[in-house]
């Protein structure tokens, strides 16, 4: 039976190794992608502004950053990790930072201002527009929010929502998605690890628990004649 439990002791730690070197190769696998996120990043070079506090601004508040957060935190209910927000590296490289840029974005397109110029009167349903100048607000209208064939809600939605903002946005969301997925790899490669020095731990324990070999059973011999039984 000892014998057994050694090989079964053996077998375990065998299969915790194959675990331990599974999850080995994967966090090197994610330090890669972490290496290759930080040089986009890098590349790109986009960071966020804190003022001498710590505290995040934009366009030199912390009102207009307060209110980008609460686009993304309310309005999108995304989980902001506050650690990431960190004003000693500003540079966006982890997926809070990728969110909240892509909020800033978003936010100033939301609530901007666009100049919209009718060479020439428009009627549109049963309402005229006179030729001129007009200053339409966005008003917190996202591309499919907008009358494309009003006169003013039309041109105002693709000069408010270009391109440019929409490859923007298209691209942060990348970040976000690679960060948050090299996050996840890691908690993966961690728990492979984990289970694989589980197993070698309990297979070393049977190895240990029966290491020694059970002796046999010794008699003694006794020189003592045997007393005859009381009848």
């Amino acid at each position: 039976m000892g014998k057994r439990f050694r090989v079964l002791g053996l077998t375990l730690g065998i299969i915790g190794m194959v675990f331990v070197v599974a999850g080995g190769y994967a966090f090197f696998q994610v330090q890669n992608g972490y290496d290759s996120l930080q040089a986009f990043s890098e590349a790109q070079n986009v960071t966020l502004n804190y003022n001498e506090d710590g505290q995040l601004i934009d366009r030199g508040t912390t009102e207009g950053a307060e209110a980008i957060m609460t686009l993304l935190t309310d309005d999108w209910q995304y989980p902001v990790v506050e650690a990431d927000l960190d004003p000693a590296d500003p540079l966006v490289n982890t997926s809070s930072e990728y969110m909240y840029q892509m909020a800033v974005i978003a936010y100033h397109t939301l609530h901007g201002t666009q100049t919209i110029v009718l060479d020439e009167p428009v009627e549109y349903n049963g309402e005229t527009f006179a030729a001129g100048t007009y200053d339409f607000e966005v008003d917190g209208r996202y591309w499919t929010d907008f009358d494309r064939q009003h006169p003013l809600e039309g041109p105002a939605r693709a000069q408010a929502w270009t391109g440019t903002a929409h490859g923007l946005i298209g691209e942060l969301g990348v970040g976000t998605v690679t960060a948050s997925t090299l996050q996840l790899g890691l908690g993966i490669s961690g728990l492979i690890a984990g289970l694989g020095a589980t197993f070698m731990l309990l297979g070393a324990g049977l190895v240990w628990a029966t290491r020694d070999r059970e002796e046999p059973m010794k008699l003694e011999w006794s020189e003592k004649p045997l007393e005859p039984a009381n009848v």
